[in-house]
């Protein structure tokens, strides 16, 4: 398949394919055993509980099995050889997303409420001052929906075109500096002056999905979650989704726009 697209828009979506929905099936029944235990939901159940984090917390092989059943189908294909993946975020929200997160400021959450906490995964938050740094260059994020849900029940949410915006506007700071020392470069001011050109030039765009779907995203796309609508519909174990993000063999490539999503 064509992954051109990734690189311009910054998403791809892959319809309903059997091996897919069969590994949805059995990630969800792991899902629900996952957010049952008291020591999951202690330390994962966050915004009030309307959101279930779950990072790392399905019990995926390396190979991105669970429970026997591969992880296959058009979109593994197109990817091509995998490297050994982490465990799989569970993320689960639930009616009333989002509510205030333990310790997130006024201004934090009105970021969430309004722009669907929009980030880009591996540029983390540290310190006090939460400045931004790129410590995990993850080479795509794939997410694979585990339960039917209406729509707008917290959908996945994109802005369209956004890689490029992205890498354009923090290039100029990671150029020239070796790879392994892209961690200590503070990208805070280039990272959010990016941020919004893109919310000012791009269309917002959310992608409700369905088990036997695949989202997969690039690297550099900006994307967050809706709110829930208060007239969503959804069944009990909630939208549920989960990801995989593994980190790209070679740091360096995440800035070039030729490099291969794996």
């Amino acid at each position: 398949m064509d992954l051109s697209a990734l690189e311009t828009r910054g998403w791809i979506r892959f319809p309903v394919d059997p091996a897919v929905l069969a590994w949805a099936q059995a990630a969800r029944e792991a899902g629900r055993v996952v957010l049952a235990d008291p020591e999951m939901r202690a330390q994962w159940l966050q915004c009030e509980g309307t959101w279930f984090v779950g990072v790392d917390a399905l019990p995926t092989a390396p190979d991105g099995s669970i429970g026997g059943v591969p992880l296959g189908g058009a979109v593994i294909e197109a990817l091509g050889a995998l490297p050994p993946l982490h465990p799989a975020q569970l993320s689960i929200t639930f009616p009333g997303y989002p509510r205030p997160r333990a310790g997130e400021s006024a201004a934090a959450f009105r970021y969430r409420q309004r722009r669907d906490a929009a980030h880009v995964d591996g540029i983390t938050a540290e310190g006090p001052d939460r400045r931004r740094f790129l410590t995990e260059p993850h080479a795509f994020i794939l997410g694979l929906p585990l339960t039917e849900t209406a729509g707008d029940a917290s959908p996945l949410v994109v802005w369209d075109g956004s890689p490029g915006i992205i890498r354009d506007g923090l290039a100029p700071l990671l150029q020239g500096v070796p790879p392994e020392h892209w961690p200590s470069v503070d990208l805070t001011e280039a990272y959010q002056a990016a941020r919004r050109r893109c919310f000012d030039s791009c269309e917002r765009l959310t992608l409700p999905a369905q088990p036997g779907e695949a989202l997969l995203v690039h690297r550099a796309c900006l994307h967050g979650v809706a709110p829930w609508d208060p007239g969503a519909t959804a069944p009990a174990d909630g939208r549920m989704i989960a990801y995989f993000r593994p980190l790209m063999a070679e740091r360096a490539a995440w800035l070039s726009p030729d490099a291969l999503p794996a």
